[in-house]
């Protein structure tokens, strides 16, 4: 990303402060509150997919450690709330979305990134409209369960922004305390596939930028964390409401420069 100016590395690295920010604070979005805005400063999502997978495979396995740390150390008459981990559901899900996580990612190495973005834009335009209007997507049996968590998968294997349609499903299952540890540990599976699949490819992993963005992602993490219990005590809708309008702002943008 060196031929970028100045201004352009110092928006993404404002976006990639954001991505660890919600990340962290909500428990996913990662990608999909920031892959829209970074795409607006370089539309090449093969250079920023590796980075943000290196940075939730960092923060994701340091903050579901450190979920567990606290849980062992608090006192039952303390107003913390304990954050688990629901195994019996990270079991379910991965064994319907192994097989199409690993085409969506032959389907990002093949397609073409013009092609790439427009999906992207209007995946995320789609995803923004449920939180404008408050109506989030939620399974109601186990063929929703599956069509919901294969196209998840695929959606995640090309662009990582798969992630409400496996959230659906997973609130059909687990309770608001075992939220974002559980998301964490299904994003750290996935990711982990994907940059296998993508070292295997000969693809630039970004491991470089990945570092020196770090820091900016870091920053963001850490603020996340301590929001992130004040979230789960509040009601958060109009959170919600006004990243979906700024997400589907920015995705129409998006739209109109791809075609």
């Amino acid at each position: 990303m060196t031929e970028l100016s100045f201004f352009q590395l110092a928006a993404i690295a404002l976006i990639f402060a954001w991505s660890g920010f919600v990340r962290s604070g909500i428990g996913f979005g990662g990608a999909l509150f920031t892959l829209p805005f970074l795409l607006l400063v370089l539309d090449d999502p093969l250079v920023f997919l590796p980075i943000i997978s290196v940075h939730l495979l960092i923060f994701a396995s340091t903050t579901v450690i450190g979920d567990h740390l606290k849980n062992a150390s608090s006192n039952s008459d303390d107003k913390y709330i304990k954050t688990e981990v629901n195994w019996w559901f990270i079991r379910y899900s991965m064994a319907i979305m192994i097989i199409p996580k690993l085409a969506g990612v032959i389907g990002l190495l093949v397609l073409p990134a013009e092609l790439t973005n427009i999906i992207i834009f209007v995946l995320i335009a789609a995803y923004s409209l449920t939180y404008i209007f408050d109506m989030p997507m939620r399974s109601n049996n186990r063929i929703m369960d599956f069509s919901f968590l294969t196209f998840g998968a695929y959606i995640s294997g090309t662009s990582l922004v798969g992630g409400p349609l496996i959230i659906a499903v997973a609130m059909r299952y687990i309770k608001p305390h075992e939220y974002r540890s559980t998301l964490f540990v299904i994003w750290f599976i996935l990711v982990s596939i994907k940059l296998g699949a993508l070292a295997y490819a000969d693809v630039d992993l970004q491991l470089v930028n990945a570092l020196l963005l770090l820091p900016f992602a870091g920053i963001g993490h850490v603020i996340g964390l301590k929001t992130h219990q004040w979230l789960l005590q509040r009601d958060n809708r109009s959170f919600y409401r006004n990243i979906g309008i700024l997400l589907l702002i920015t995705s129409c943008v998006g739209l109109a420069q791809s075609i």
